[in-house]
């Protein structure tokens, strides 16, 4: 593969993840009831996303690259490991919701583990690109659909926490600058060890984020309507992911 080509992959569309930390701002300018009839749902689509990707694109390419080894499924269960530990020892969870209906916890916390959490993803990430550039593309969209409500969720703590939205979005958008840094230090490490073992390190981080934070956020739904809607919105990412798969 072309280095120069992967390293402008990894560093723009790192770049770009950063930007999605803005759209934070939504909370401060638009409706709050328009905002959570339309979150849940946004979650539902990344779940459904998030373990397409995993199972239809990253899995299957890291078996192609690495063999049906014991190795494979080693990272797979250590990708999802990292994220149990993240969540379980800094009392970090996803937050999908703009209001204070979330448990609280330190706001610096919920900085620290999230910087955390895009280094590694970033990490992941830069490691589909350096494997297949059209792979490292499915893996940024699926990666995006997820961090959307994230980043709403998150924004929503800080300011709830008693941050200035100013500094809420400033320091929001400083931790995710961390994705590129991962990437770029996946690219660089590249050169010098062998990083196929991290596709199936980022199948296990997606599998973890789907099935432990989102799809228990999305069960929950109180009434047929919502969970019919939302089960369609998962049904709908999946979908897409696996005929995406079958067709390319």
């Amino acid at each position: 593969m072309n280095r120069t080509m992967a390293f402008l992959w990894i560093l723009g569309s790192g770049l770009a993840m950063s930007a999605v930390a803005l759209v934070g701002l939504l909370t401060l300018y638009v409706n709050e009831r328009r905002l959570r009839r339309w979150l849940l749902p946004l979650v539902a689509l990344a779940a459904g996303s998030l373990l397409g990707g995993a199972l239809f694109h990253m899995l299957p390419a890291a078996v192609d690259r690495m063999g049906n080894t014991l190795q494979v499924y080693v990272s797979l269960v250590l990708g999802f490991i990292v994220f149990y530990v993240l969540e379980q020892f800094l009392h970090w969870h996803h937050c999908h919701r703009v209001t204070s209906g979330h448990k609280q916890v330190p706001t610096y916390l919920v900085l620290f583990a999230d910087t955390l959490h895009n280094f590694i993803g970033g990490l992941a990430v830069g490691a589909t690109f350096m494997s297949d550039i059209h792979l490292g593309v499915v893996a940024w969209v699926v990666a995006a659909a997820h961090e959307i409500p994230q980043e709403l969720g998150d924004f929503g703590v800080l300011v709830h926490g008693g941050w200035s939205p100013r500094d809420a979005l400033f320091f929001n958008a400083l931790s995710a600058l961390t994705f590129p840094i991962g990437g770029l230090v996946t690219f660089a490490a590249s050169a010098h060890i062998q990083i196929d073992w991290l596709l199936p390190f980022a199948a296990g981080n997606f599998l973890y984020i789907a099935a432990v934070d989102l799809v228990p956020e999305i069960v929950r739904a109180k009434g047929a309507k919502r969970a019919v809607t939302q089960f369609c919105f998962f049904a709908l990412g999946l979908g897409a992911l696996g005929a995406l798969a079958a067709f390319s």
